[in-house]
This record gives structure tokens, sequence and C-alpha cells, in this order.
């Protein structure tokens, strides 16, 4: 029979530095998907749900990259636009706006102190 103590490193809980409640997730749209909306019409998370293009706009907002081809300008306002998506969307003829997102989330380990009370006379 074999056996012997388990390693110290595999008896100690993993503790460190997690990124998850800062990372950026987008809703993904390649330029090519924007052919559904007419010239001169404007492309904004809202109008993408309503067309189908995407299910749900996730945490961070929208984001627009470059893959595929647009032949129409269009106004697209979204959260984040890559610059090949700003190249391609620019030469068409159209715009780009970006708008906000939520708002960031602040890492704040300390709450602030009590104001100090003041005796009543």
């Amino acid at each position: 029979m074999t056996g012997g103590n388990l390693p110290l490193f595999r008896r100690l809980p993993r503790v460190g530095f997690s990124n998850e409640p800062f990372k950026m997730t987008y809703t993904v749209v390649n330029v090519g998907r924007l052919e559904v909306f007419e010239p001169d019409s404007e492309v904004s998370p809202q109008a993408l749900r309503q067309r189908g293009v995407i299910k749900q706009v996730s945490k961070d907002g929208v984001k627009v990259l470059g893959t595929g081809e647009v032949d129409r300008p269009l106004k697209v306002r979204a959260h984040a636009v890559s610059e090949g998506a700003r190249a391609k969307i620019e030469a068409a003829g159209g715009s780009v706006e970006i708008i906000p997102g939520p708002k960031k989330l602040v890492r704040n380990k300390m709450k602030p102190r009590p104001a100090p009370r003041t005796p009543k006379e």
C-alpha cells in the first residue's frame, strides 16, 4: 500500500486577485450584419434589438467590429467601435458616435469613517 501526506500546496486554498468584476463584456456586432438597415438610418443598440441582429445588450454595451462590408451610409451609435469598423463606415459615407456606457465599477475596500459625534449640551 502506497500513500503519504497531501502536499502543502494542494492543501492551501487558492487566493488572489480576480479580474472578473472589472472585465469588459460587449455584445459584438460585425459591420456586415448592418446590411438590414436602410441608407441614412440610425443604428443604435435599441434598433439592433428591434431588427433581430442581437438578442440582448450585455452589461457594457455594444461593440461594432470590422468583419464584412458596408455599402450604404449609416449613422452608427454604439458603446465601442473598432478602428477597422470606423474606417469602413466612414468610407461608405456614414458617421460613428460613441455613446457612454454604464458607470464603471470602482474598487474601494475602505469605507469612509463616520462623522465624530459631538456631545449635546
